[in-house]
């Protein structure tokens, strides 16, 4: 009789402690059809066998390392991998994608205002209109200088030297030269110019009159 008694408690016993190791064993809580929250003692893989689903497609459901060491923490909420979940991820993944790719683009746009603004400041300044001129030529070579034919002899209160002039000829011929010297014609009569030229080119007109902008 006492060894049935002893058979029995032991027998409770084990039943009680296997009762109370069985109850603390708690699956993960569920949250919705997609997710889950995490417990004490769940691993990527109970809740893999828990929801008929592979670890692998559940770590790819949350975007983690498949095969990486999973780390989780009671209170996290692991997504099951349903298809409204892996579509979540999609759209997830489509978003971040196209704001990647725009941001080399923003950039290339505020690039080209900037390109436009410094060719816009680099592009000469529009002409200034001075009027109608005398204009007359002489060869600085016959006179013996050597400053050469892209220059203009001016009165200096009206074009300082460096001055840069565009001069259109009655006929239609246009030049440009820069104011590089002066003369007594200059203050007799301060709009005359001028212009340096080979003497074989000189027209047989010798004097005639030009309209006279400022270019720089």
């Amino acid at each position: 009789m006492k060894k049935v008694l002893s058979f029995a408690f032991v027998s409770a016993m084990a039943l009680t402690a296997f009762g109370i190791k069985t109850s603390t064993s708690q699956a993960a809580t569920t949250v919705d059809s997609n997710h889950v929250s995490v417990v004490a003692g769940d691993t990527y893989k109970s809740i893999a066998e828990a929801n008929g689903v592979t670890i692998a497609e559940l770590e790819q459901a949350n975007g983690r390392e498949i095969g990486g060491f999973d780390l989780i923490f009671p209170g996290d909420i692991v997504t099951l991998p349903t298809t409204t979940a892996v579509q979540q991820n999609v759209e997830q993944t489509q978003t971040q994608a196209p704001a990647q790719e725009q941001a080399p683009a923003q950039q290339t746009q505020a690039q080209q205002p900037a390109q436009t603004q410094s060719a816009q400041t680099q592009a000469p300044a529009a002409s200034q209109s001075k009027g109608t001129f005398k204009i007359s030529f002489y060869d600085p070579a016959v006179l013996g200088s050597s400053m050469g034919y892209g220059g203009v002899a001016a009165n200096l209160s009206i074009f300082p030297k460096g001055t840069r002039l565009m001069i259109t000829l009655a006929d239609g011929t246009t030049m440009y030269r820069t104011v590089n010297d002066t003369g007594t014609f200059a203050y007799s009569n301060p709009y005359q110019l001028d212009v340096a030229m080979p003497n074989a080119s000189i027209p047989s007109y010798g004097v005639t009159t030009a309209t006279v902008s400022v270019v720089g």
